[in-house]
């Protein structure tokens, strides 16, 4: 079902079995993609969550969307414009808490489902506002510290479980990238998986049944 209602353009499987306290999985996209790339995992994940795939806010030419921009530059390199991902960050809180009254869904049971800069975004979000969601599952991205609410570091993590995974030869997010995130966090006692697959940018089956397991135990 796809729908504009809410503040960002998403569509949704619901729960097979509609009650008042479904959990949630929200899934957001990389940059060039749409809402329709990571829904095709839909229909492989537990019936009983309803699962909200949500479209990124800028549009791209010719196609595709994005959270933020991001510049190529022969003086800087590539870089990402970390303004616009903040922006995008309050974005999705807001629209967790939108959707969560909207689709009467159980705002203590919300999962994020992110790819590359989904991926990114979901570790600003969990690590910011660890009160609004339970589980991560952070594919092909990694932890920009830069796009996280002050004082973070302060936050009540008892709650939140983190899936990571990334591709060993990933062309586009350097693996070496990934790697720190498992200790960050660590750092900050948080519960999470870190594992890595001979694929590049992109989630090999064995990944996939992976965080599929482990999403079935926490939700």
């Amino acid at each position: 079902m796809q729908t504009q209602t809410l503040s960002l353009h998403h569509i949704i499987r619901a729960a097979k079995e509609q009650k008042d306290n479904t959990p949630v999985l929200f899934m957001l996209h990389g940059y060039g993609s749409n809402e329709e790339d990571l829904f095709s995992f839909a229909s492989e994940l537990p019936e009983d969550i309803c699962i909200i795939s949500v479209r990124a806010p800028q549009d791209l030419i010719p196609y595709g969307h994005a959270w933020y921009a991001i510049h190529f530059d022969a003086e800087d390199g590539k870089w990402s414009d970390d303004e616009q991902a903040i922006e995008s960050r309050e974005l999705i809180v807001n629209f967790i808490e939108e959707a969560c009254k909207a689709y009467h869904l159980d705002a203590n049971n919300v999962t994020l489902l992110g790819f590359s800069q989904g991926s990114i975004l979901s570790y600003a979000v969990a690590l910011s506002y660890p009160e609004k969601v339970k589980n991560v599952i952070a594919l092909s991205g990694y932890l920009n510290e830069k796009i996280l609410k002050e004082g973070y570091q302060n936050n009540d993590f008892s709650n939140l479980s983190f899936y990571c995974s990334h591709g060993s030869v990933d062309q586009v997010i350097p693996v070496d990238w990934a790697r720190k995130t498992a200790p960050a966090l660590k750092s900050l006692n948080i519960n999470h998986v870190y594992e890595e697959f001979p694929v590049g940018h992109g989630v090999a089956p064995q990944n996939f049944y992976s965080l599929q397991r482990w999403l079935k135990e926490r939700v």
